[in-house]
């Protein structure tokens, strides 16, 4: 199987969702220390590795903000809607709606990019 294309992605994840998940949260998408993008990094017949990518912001400190406990939040806030992106995911790849799905533990790639894996399975 090829890669899940970034415009599908963008399309059930757009980078307006940043904002909403900041203005929620903080109460103004100005306090958001990063931007989130959903990408695609393996797809085979069985499942799909994806990761929300953290891409720091300009003049503002991705290290220094608590993204270690993420996946935790990003399990249940309803503005991010990790489970909805995963049925889309596995509608799209003709797989069952309610593919099982899971986020793991949040990797520091660099100083200024933090990955939360997210893997959908067939079954």
């Amino acid at each position: 199987m090829t890669m899940l294309e970034q415009s599908f992605l963008e399309s059930i994840f757009p980078a307006e969702r940043t904002d909403a998940f900041f203005d929620a949260l903080f109460g103004g998408a100005e306090e958001g220390a990063y931007d989130i993008r959903l990408v695609c990094r393996s797809l085979d017949a069985d499942r799909a590795v994806l990761a929300f990518e953290l891409h720091q912001r300009p003049g503002k400190c991705l290290a220094c903000n608590l993204t270690y406990g993420l996946p935790q939040v990003f399990q249940r806030h309803p503005v991010l809607n990790v489970a909805g992106v995963a049925k889309a995911v596995a509608t799209h790849l003709g797989w069952p709606e309610s593919a099982p799905w899971k986020l793991g533990a949040t990797e520091e790639i660099s100083r200024k990019l933090h990955v939360i894996p997210f893997v959908v399975s067939r079954s």
